[in-house]
């Protein structure tokens, strides 16, 4: 695989809403879309040989739209893993969903059963991983990776004062898995939304203001070419390879891609 090919891609699929309103549909029309666009990116990932994918599907704090919205949301899930196992299967593509999914958290058993069912049936030696946050929240993440260290240092499994940042890595939702490379994230919008906090530290950043329904192979492409003219340092002064835990002390300038695959530099 070309070093200008991430091997982790993380997206804020952002716009959904905004997309419908435009069309004058409902605002569940624009995360039907949604459910496509993210098909054809699972697509695109696997022709680019991008080995991680990770999409912001249900933050924590979505719970707060609509009630029809969450339920109608909570469906599509349910369905969209459903009608995708069977393509997962064929084209090697392994499941996991990250965020809070424990039995005393506000997602519904059946979404839950699910969710698991669909886990486990991924393929043990996949071409990508897709992993799906869904009612995630980077410090609440955070939270309850301190929680489960605290639980093993009062039981004794380790002093607390040799905690290093690796430990608490292997504590967080994405444990085993590479940091994202790139972070893409649509609609225009440039924040994070507490998405991925942690492992997003040294990823580099490119905005785009394409609505997420409208993400192609095509706005892929033009979001790894610009990936492909950085200069990822880690706060060292040449370019050095992706570092395999930790990176150093400097985040990388964020870009922006119009329809036209310009960028915008920030100073």
């Amino acid at each position: 695989m070309s070093a200008a090919i991430p091997q982790h891609v993380a997206i804020i699929m952002d716009g959904n809403g905004r997309w419908a309103t435009q069309r004058g549909q409902p605002r569940l029309a624009g995360h039907q879309a949604g459910v496509a666009a993210l098909q054809r990116t699972v697509e695109a990932c696997l022709v680019q040989q991008i080995r991680y994918l990770t999409v912001y599907a249900f933050s924590t704090e979505n719970w707060q739209r609509p009630a029809a919205e969450v339920t109608g949301l909570l469906r599509l899930l349910r369905e969209g893993l459903r009608q995708t196992q069977t393509t997962a299967l064929k084209n090697q593509v392994a499941l996991r969903v990250i965020g809070d999914l424990g039995p005393t958290s506000r997602v519904p058993a059946p979404v839950r059963a699910a969710v698991a069912q669909a886990v486990a049936q991924s393929p043990q030696k996949p071409k990508l991983t897709l992993t799906i946050a869904f009612n995630y929240g980077g410090r609440d993440e955070l939270v309850r990776a301190c929680q489960r260290l605290l639980v093993q240092a009062q039981q004794g499994a380790f002093d607390p004062t040799t905690l290093t940042p690796a430990m608490l890595a292997a504590a967080l939702d994405t444990a085993g898995l590479p940091d994202p490379d790139l972070l893409i994230r649509t609609s225009g919008e440039q924040r994070l939304s507490n998405f991925l906090p942690w492992q997003t530290a040294y990823s580099e950043l490119v905005f785009t203001p394409t609505l997420w329904p409208d993400f192609s192979a095509d706005t892929l492409a033009a979001a790894v070419a610009e990936f492909g003219r950085r200069q990822r340092r880690f706060g060292g002064v040449v370019a050095l390879p992706r570092p395999a835990e930790e990176g150093c002390s400097k985040a990388t300038k964020p870009a922006t891609l119009s329809p036209k695959i310009k960028k915008k530099r920030y100073a």
